[in-house]
């Protein structure tokens, strides 16, 4: 199953039956406890994608071994190149590199063709350098955004969520904690967690090489 790029964490899960995390990782430990769950009928069911916030659609009729087997089919689980067949064309297909148009003034098509391999290694290189100059602010952003977007799904109609919602975008994470005392506690605990990585995130930002 999958795995993010190397600016990123191995994907994770979690499902909430109602207010209770009935159980984290990656998504096939999801599915039994969810199909339980489902089966004695006990309330809403809601699995969360951990890195970016946002609930998932799973198909978890049958057995486990079929809800299993159904997500090799699921468009966010499946392996890249699974199904495809290679094409052949323009590009260097060891490399993955992939053809698309750029729009450059002249000035910058000529200093490009004058650097050392020509303007597609350059470019290259120059995306390559930005990318990891960005890793850091990157990776707190998506943090941020996926407290905001947990936040929003697990605990929009809670007391206190304009309150802790103000204090995310004001990045004031030591003021959250006390704001969300009285939320269940597995839903209290989970935002906690996702907030700490978020401010976690931004310390590394800051002190990450310009």
């Amino acid at each position: 199953m999958p795995t993010n790029d190397s600016n990123r964490l191995p994907a994770s899960f979690t499902a909430f039956g109602g207010t209770r995390l009935l159980a984290t990782g990656p998504i096939e430990a999801i599915v039994l406890p969810a199909q339980q769950w489902l089966a004695a009928k006990a309330g809403p069911l809601l699995i969360l994608d951990d890195l970016s916030g946002q609930p998932i659609d799973l198909d978890l009729r049958g057995s486990e071994a079929d809800a299993l087997e159904r997500l090799k089919e699921h468009p966010g689980f499946r392996r890249p190149g699974d199904g495809e067949v290679p094409r052949a064309g323009r590009g260097r297909p060891k490399l993955g590199v992939v053809p698309r148009e750029v729009t450059l003034l002249p000035r910058h098509w000529d200093w490009l063709n004058e650097q050392p391999g020509g303007a597609s290694v350059t470019l290259r290189k120059l995306v390559e350098g930005a990318m990891k100059r960005g890793q850091g602010a990157d990776r707190a952003r998506r943090a941020r955004e996926a407290a905001f977007r947990a936040l929003g799904v697990l605990a929009g109609d809670r007391p206190g969520y304009e309150e802790v919602s103000r204090a995310l975008t004001r990045r004031e994470y030591g003021a959250i904690a006390p704001l969300t005392d009285d939320w269940p506690p597995d839903v209290r605990d989970y935002l906690r967690a996702l907030v700490e990585r978020a401010h976690q995130a931004e310390q590394e930002a800051e002190h990450e090489p310009a």
